[in-house]
């Protein structure tokens, strides 16, 4: 199958897919990580390669289908394998993909990566999917998401967890939006696999500094 009609057809599985999704985790979402990732892959020198351009842009576009976060029936975890085999993937690049979508999330950096997840392409959509969760629309996205949970804003007496693992992490008890900043949205810069997600990483992080010391003076009345 041509590679133009396989991806339409990722597109339309990620519009039916993530239907009623909020908008933290929604389409626009999707498409945001694979515009990204393909920038961050022709920084990378990836331009002249379009083996790893197509498996760049199917994983990004199928990051999050079948997330835990929304997931509403265990059979949604095959769906982007099921997808693959039916548009004839071909071996070598279905399991990249899938290695990358499997692996590229912050819980399971926090379980520990295997060495051999780290080719360029799973470095491209992981920090293409880590720009998109800081900055401002990192911002606007984690409001989003808090409030979707029905989480309170801040509250001083709940302190931030340290050295979370994945099952805390994905637990989340008892958080408050704000401390998924110090938890998560913080610590990404420094996880970031690409010299060019790198680079684009410090200014989205120094707004959210930014935005947290106006956050905290006028939560405390002090602005």
């Amino acid at each position: 199958m041509a590679k133009k009609e396989i991806v339409k057809n990722a597109e339309k599985l990620v519009e039916m897919g993530m239907k009623g999704n909020d908008a933290s985790h929604d389409e626009a979402h999707v498409w945001r990580v694979r515009d990204l990732a393909l920038s961050l892959a022709r920084e990378e020198g990836l331009a002249s390669n379009p083996e790893s351009l197509e498996i760049v842009e199917l994983a990004a576009l199928l990051h999050d289908i079948g997330d835990y976060k929304y997931m509403r029936d265990p059979s949604e975890e095959k769906i982007v394998e099921k997808f693959l085999e039916l548009e004839g993937i071909e071996e070598h690049k279905k399991v990249k993909i899938l290695r990358i979508i499997k692996g590229m999330g912050f819980k399971d950096e926090l379980a520990g990566l295997e060495n051999d997840q780290l080719f360029p392409e799973f470095g491209i959509v992981q920090d293409a999917d880590r720009l998109d969760a800081i900055g401002a629309i990192g911002i606007a996205r984690c409001f989003t998401f808090g409030g979707s949970r029905g989480r309170v804003l801040h509250d001083p007496a709940i302190q931030p967890r340290s050295d979370l693992s994945k099952e805390q992490y994905m637990k989340k008890d008892e958080q408050t939006t704000v401390n998924h900043f110090h938890e998560k949205l913080l610590k990404l810069k420094d996880l970031m696999k690409t010299k060019a997600g790198q680079k684009r990483a410090e200014t989205r992080h120094k707004f959210m500094e930014e935005f947290l010391k106006e956050f905290y003076e006028e939560w405390d009345g002090r602005a």
